[in-house]
């Protein structure tokens, strides 16, 4: 019987990423192992450091080099910022082939669709890659309709209300 499931998590409000880690924490805290990769965020050394201290159990993974997000950079830095993020699916892919972790967080994927750095069958094929046995969340702000239909629970957040 297939345990691991892929969820995704999307929408214009915050808490998708923290939805995410929240999930992981409660997995790591039950023996489980996590890799979580982020893409288009930038350098937080806090948020950095903090995950940094649940290793071995939840381990972060960051292609990016700079500290600014990836809208404040000129098209030069973007460009070099594009090739690291492709690292970074391609990490995702190893990890998923080799199943070295229980659970997969790909934080802000959804958002490398919607700047064109990878196309929607790249990250079809990741959720492909998927053992039946691997839990997978992905966020993002937006949902293509091919990866809706290929995730077994879509979540999505959005605000109610803000002051």
């Amino acid at each position: 019987m297939s345990t691991g499931k892929i969820q995704v998590y999307y929408g214009e409000g915050k808490g998708k990423t923290s939805a995410a880690l929240g999930y992981a924490i409660h997995e790591a805290s039950k023996g489980e192992s996590v890799i979580v990769i982020q893409f288009l965020k930038r350098k937080d050394e806090d948020e950095i450091s903090f995950l940094g201290r649940l290793e071995p159990e939840i381990r972060l993974f960051r292609f990016q080099k700079s500290e600014k997000y990836y809208h404040e950079l000129p098209e030069e830095e973007q460009l070099e910022e594009q090739m690291n993020m492709k690292n970074g699916i391609n990490y995702a892919r190893k990890v998923l082939q080799t199943g070295e972790c229980n659970i997969l967080i790909l934080d802000e994927v959804l958002g490398l669709l919607d700047e064109h750095i990878v196309t929607e069958e790249e990250i079809l094929h990741l959720m492909e890659l998927k053992s039946d046995d691997l839990h997978m969340i992905m966020t993002g702000q937006v949902i293509s309709d091919g990866i809706l239909a290929q995730a077994d629970d879509v979540y999505e957040i959005c605000i109610k209300k803000e002051s």
